[in-house]
Parts: structure tokens; C-alpha cells; sequence
């Protein structure tokens, strides 16, 4: 998803492969829980998807490495995008992140293993294949309001 939108509307534009690398890490991180059913790394995956959803994804500790390690490397031009899908993609991860909490803290583990195996998907498919399934569900939801 590489296409500027309505740019009245919004005057923040970020780095497209920013996210996509953040999906990287957090196809790793999403791994590591489901494997290990580990509260503390699906926490800290909430956390991240919390600072993307409410300051925007150019904020979390992952746009911070990718900026600092990795965009200093590439080379041509930068794609841009509009923040607003990857931050409905951000939000939804954190609606999935908490669902897998509460389902670990009340006992329910195919409700974390649920969560955390859809988040994964997600992620996998925007690191793997640069298909934001979160930015493209904001982007259905857009054309449905307006019409």
C-alpha cells in the first residue's frame, strides 16, 4: 500500500518500508509468543502496538531501528504513505494483542493462541508480501462511510 491519500486531510506522510520492517520484527515477536504462550513478549508486543496506534507507527521502538540502522543503507527513492492505514493496522494489533492477554490471564488458551496466530498472519503477510491487511480493511471502511 504506497499510494498517498487524501493528503488535505492528513499532513503526516511516513516512510512505506517502515512499517513493512516493523511487521518483520513483529512477525518475531508474534512467533516467539505463540511458541512459548509467554504473557511478558505478548505484553511487550502491546505496548508497541499501543505506542503505533495512539502517537503513530513512525514513533515505535521498531521505526526507531529502522531509522537509526537501516534507512541510512537504502538507496532510490522513498515511498511514502499516508499514516493513517498503518496506524488502523497498529490499532488493530493491539485489539489482538489484548484479546490474547486476557485470554492467558483468564485460563483460555486457545483464545491466546487465536489472537496471536491472526496477528501473526497480519504481520507475516505485510513483511513477507508488503500486503497490509490492517491498512487495507481502514482503506474498505473508508469507501464504505463514503458512500
Amino acid at each position: 500500500m504506497v499510494k498517498i491519500l487524501d493528503l488535505k486531510k492528513s499532513s503526516t506522510i511516513l516512510d512505506a518500508r517502515g512499517p513493512r520492517f516493523g511487521a518483520g520484527i513483529t512477525t518475531a515477536v508474534l512467533s516467539i509468543a505463540l511458541a512459548t504462550n509467554n504473557l511478558w513478549v505478548i505484553t511487550i508486543q502491546a505496548i508497541v502496538f499501543a505506542i503505533g496506534a495512539f502517537k503513530g507507527p513512525q514513533f515505535t521502538p521498531y521505526a526507531f531501528v529502522y531509522k537509526k540502522f537501516v534507512k541510512p543503507y537504502l538507496k532510490g527513492e522513498t515511498p511514502a504513505e499516508d499514516i493513517r492505514p498503518p496506524q488502523f493496522a497498529q490499532s488493530v494489533g493491539l485489539l489482538f494483542a489484548i484479546t490474547a492477554i486476557v485470554g492467558l490471564l483468564s485460563g483460555v488458551e486457545i483464545v491466546f493462541t487465536l489472537a496471536v496466530a491472526f496477528a501473526l498472519g497480519a504481520a507475516f503477510l505485510n513483511a513477507a508480501f508488503n500486503f497490509c491487511l490492517g491498512c487495507e480493511i481502514y482503506l474498505l471502511l473508508l469507501r464504505a462511510r463514503s458512500k
